[in-house]
């Protein structure tokens, strides 16, 4: 970390689309940034009991609430400074519909249905980012540089450099209009985001996103020059041996149970309820869900009856600092990603790295971007994501491997992430996008 003393390299401020506690790659961002000399401020939402600014790891953080009023033109104006500053009192922000699961609807009201949709759609994106913008104006301070994480940050990363200067980096980790709900929602709505997506991206510096088939989509999508690939590694790491046994003792299970992790959001088309069904087929074997989400409550609920209980167990999410000593614990990672998605099948998401680092073989989905990595460096086993007897399977192969099989796979693990899969790699390349940016501070913008 630069001293008091000696000058900063500059201001770095990031933007993060969450509560700024469990994204790894921001925090890996940040802490590298103080230690190569860079002042650090990162921007995350405010949540319901959590601080509006608080310092982590050497960098100030500062929450911001979603304004409605500010996602709604021509009442920006009329907002409070409470409402755009500080956490409110009374109502909350604006609800979201919720429909319940495989709930019939007559036709008649089929339009009014894929209209609630769009509403939805269109409050997540782009209402709340414009409202959490217009919020983060009222707080944010001046940067040389903004570096903003989903698309969820480009409203805001916009207004900030037209009213404090500097550059700005659109890190793409997804081709967000591929991802989730909006890879199914109707073919107009999606094209009208798009554009609204592709306007801010290209006035950004530049686009960085995570892997060679991301960079190309979104290239050809912007109408950009390919965008910068930081592989989304974490750092290169030696697990003790014995590896950590964090899982068994925070669940209190033997020794003898073998442990198939699941770390990451706990969301849909994550493979998860495929993964359960799975762990049934595999005799002496739990399978750990380890992170949080939107299904969290129906997982632990799940996780707590029939025919679940005793085999499928939720931990909390824990601090990207601690993580990879949690994924040591376990005997294999598994990640089923499910194909509904050009997102989904070109990802190559971090759980894979963070296993790669624990030196832990994985499960993984036979979709092109992690498939190519894991049969690169032998890290494990591929299947069909959606099919419980494929995963059961391939974990069960896994699992069965003796001991000299796996030690040499652990190995070859091991060097893979030390040799390239690491972040000292790759923050090498951001950094010197840095100094880039940093040599020619006037306004550009991606072309």
């Amino acid at each position: 970390m630069a001293s008091a003393e000696s000058p900063s390299r500059g201001r770095v401020a990031y933007l993060t689309y969450g509560s700024g506690l469990f994204d790894a790659r921001t925090y890996r961002m940040a802490r590298s940034a103080i230690e190569a000399g860079y002042v650090v401020t990162v921007y995350a939402r405010w949540e319901p009991g959590l601080p509006l600014v608080e310092t982590l790891d050497g960098y100030r953080l500062v929450r911001a609430p979603w304004a409605w009023q500010g996602a709604v033109p021509g009442l920006a104006r009329l907002a409070r400074p409470r409402d755009l500053a500080g956490p409110r009192t009374g109502a909350g922000p604006l609800p979201e519909a919720r429909e319940r699961p495989g709930a019939s609807v007559p036709g008649v009201l089929r339009p009014l249905r894929a209209g609630r949709q769009a509403v939805n759609l269109l409050r997540k994106y782009p209402g709340r980012p414009l409202g959490w913008a217009r919020a983060l104006e009222s707080v944010a301070e001046p940067a040389d540089i903004w570096h903003g994480s989903w698309a969820g940050t480009l409203p805001a990363m916009d207004r900030l450099r037209r009213r404090f200067g500097g550059r700005a980096i659109y890190d793409s980790r997804d081709i967000y209009m591929e991802s989730r709900k909006l890879a199914t929602a109707p073919p107009l709505l999606r094209a009208v985001l798009g554009r609204l997506e592709r306007r801010w991206a290209r006035r950004m510096d530049r686009v960085v996103t995570v892997n060679d088939s991301y960079a190309a989509v979104l290239a050809r999508r912007f109408g950009i020059p390919t965008p910068l690939i930081v592989l989304n590694c974490p750092d290169a790491w030696t697990p003790p041996d014995p590896p950590p046994d964090l899982i068994r003792e925070a669940l209190g299970l033997p020794a003898s149970t073998r442990i198939v992790l699941y770390q990451g959001q706990l969301i849909s088309d994550r493979g998860i309820e495929q993964s359960m069904d799975a762990i049934l087929e595999v005799p002496g074997s739990a399978l750990v869900l380890l992170g949080y989400g939107e299904l969290e409550a129906r997982l632990r609920a799940a996780a707590s009856a029939p025919p679940y209980a005793g085999r499928v167990f939720v931990l909390p999410a824990v601090h990207p600092r601690d993580l990879l000593s949690w994924t040591a614990s376990a005997d294999a990672v598994l990640m089923a990603i499910q194909p509904t998605s050009l997102n989904h099948r070109f990802t190559t998401p971090q759980k894979l790295f963070e296993a790669i680092a624990a030196g832990v073989p994985v499960v993984a989905s036979d979709l092109p971007g992690m498939a190519a990595i894991v049969r690169e460096i032998d890290a494990g086993l591929l299947c069909d994501p959606t099919s419980p007897a494929s995963i059961a399977t391939a974990v069960r192969e896994l699992l069965a491997e003796g001991p000299p099989a796996r030690a040499a796979r652990r190995a070859r693990i091991l060097a893979a992430a030390h040799d390239r899969y690491n972040w000292a790699a790759q923050v090498a390349v951001l950094h010197g996008l840095y100094r880039e940016l940093l040599a020619d501070p006037a306004p550009g913008a991606a072309r």
